[in-house]
C-alpha cells in the first residue's frame, strides 16, 4: 500500500509520505489548496476499482459534507481517479 495526496485541481498528487498529512504539507507549501486536498492509498498490486481505496483522515471535512475519512461524494471520487490514472502508468 502506498500513501498519495491527490490535488484535484493542479491534476499533481504526492506519494510515499509516512502519513498523508506529509504528503499535503509538501503540496501545501508548493502552492495547492487546501480544499483541492485529498487523501488516498494505492494498492499496486489490485485491479479495477479496488487499486484505490478513499480513506484518510485528512478527508475529514464537515465543511464541505465530506464527515468521513472516505471521499463520500462520487463525482469528486471520479475526479481524484482521473488525476490518478492520468499520472500512474502500468
Amino acid at each position: 500500500m502506498v500513501k498519495a495526496v491527490v490535488d484535484i485541481r493542479r491534476a499533481i498528487m504526492a506519494i510515499g509520505g509516512e502519513l498523508h498529512s506529509d504528503e499535503e504539507s509538501a503540496l501545501l507549501e508548493d502552492g495547492s489548496e487546501q480544499n483541492n486536498l485529498w487523501g488516498i492509498n494505492l494498492y499496486p498490486a489490485e485491479e479495477g476499482d479496488d487499486w484505490i481505496e478513499f480513506d484518510s483522515m485528512i478527508n475529514v471535512r464537515p465543511s464541505v459534507n465530506n464527515r468521513s475519512r472516505d471521499v463520500e461524494d462520487p463525482v469528486l471520487r471520479d475526479s481524484i481517479r482521473t488525476v490518478v490514472e492520468s499520472l500512474v502508468k502500468e
